[in-house]
């Protein structure tokens, strides 16, 4: 067991210790005391009501201490923040963690996008421990998040927006420059460098959902792009990410060579959007070396509390038991 805040243990400990050292200091000067000397009292303490009485005190006392020490050192454990302990709390379907990059080429009133907004809008509510995010050409619309309510806010919003009339819902820049045009490869890699670095620990699985054209270059176009399907390729293995792959049209058969090899998905266009999304969703990416498949929520105060509820229970019962 690991505490993730040793000092509110080490205050416990110095908090019970200055309570044992009150009561002892407290015994001493009750020592100095001369008391009243009583008739009798060697026949009254050999009664045996008076030696029942007197044990049945000592009991108490005992088990009140024990009790009161039990629920304060679990308190203390509980609030300490154990981590490792057995716990009944685990990931949401008993699955490692994962993130999930929405990566968009096509502007938000294309209707495979607005479908990609519209679903996972609707599937972050039942995310647990997931982290989504959205990513266009040149910004970061969505970090990864696990404020789902945001996230679906956000893809509600610009679904909603691209079907005003004159399509008001837009997230890239449109600054064109003189010897530089975007590609896809561009594209896929903004949305790879969303994710954490790839030595994080633990590992999360990670996914990217590309939508979009398999080229976004006009026709003729002769102007360098700064990524490579190469590139692209070389980044998803060092982050270790899936790539899923979209096409809303010209498909891309070197993006979708990538994604097949990352063990990703790639679809034509004028398919079903949601049906290849569902497809997607139904084979993640397979858990990393890194973290069991069954991983534990990051702390686990179950046993202290438990511990403490039952011996709080005790104290409140134990006088009904001494009464029978």
């Amino acid at each position: 067991m690991e505490l993730t805040w040793w000092v509110v243990a080490i205050a416990g400990c110095l908090g019970l210790a200055s309570c044992i050292a009150a009561v002892l200091l407290q015994q001493k000067r009750s020592q100095h005391r001369r008391l009243r000397l009583l008739a009798n009292v060697g026949r009254l303490t050999r009664l045996p009501e008076y030696r029942r009485a007197a044990r049945l005190r000592t009991l108490s006392a005992v088990a009140a201490i024990v009790a009161l020490t039990v629920i304060f050192g679990a308190s203390v454990i509980a609030a300490a923040r154990p981590v490792g302990l057995p716990s009944a709390a685990k990931q949401s379907q008993g699955v490692q963690a994962e993130d999930i990059m929405l990566c968009m080429g096509g502007p938000p009133a294309d209707p495979a996008v607005r479908a990609t907004l519209r679903y996972f809008a609707e599937q972050v509510t039942a995310f647990g421990t997931q982290r989504i995010g959205l990513t266009s050409a040149d910004r970061r619309i969505v970090p990864l998040t696990r404020d789902y309510q945001f996230a679906a806010a956000r893809f509600n919003a610009y679904a909603a927006a691209s079907e005003q009339p004159g399509d008001a819902a837009t997230w890239v820049s449109g600054i064109s420059y003189v010897n530089y045009a975007g590609g896809v490869e561009d594209v896929m890699a903004m949305c790879l460098t969303g994710f954490p670095s790839s030595d994080e620990e633990p590992a999360q699985r990670r996914s990217l959902i590309y939508v979009g054209p398999g080229s976004l270059r006009a026709p003729g176009d002769t102007r360098p792009t700064l990524f490579t399907p190469d590139a692209v390729r070389g980044l998803a293995e060092d982050a270790g990410v899936q790539i899923n792959v979209l096409f809303t049209e010209t498909p891309n058969g070197a993006l979708d060579a990538v994604a097949r090899e990352s063990g990703g998905r790639s679809f034509s266009p004028n398919s079903n959007t949601v049906a290849d999304l569902t497809e997607i969703r139904d084979h993640p990416p397979p858990p990393t070396a890194a973290t069991d498949g069954a991983v534990r929520a990051t702390e686990t105060p179950d046993i202290p509390v438990i511990v403490a509820l039952v011996a709080l229970i005790g104290l409140v019962l134990w006088p009904l038991v001494v009464r029978r």
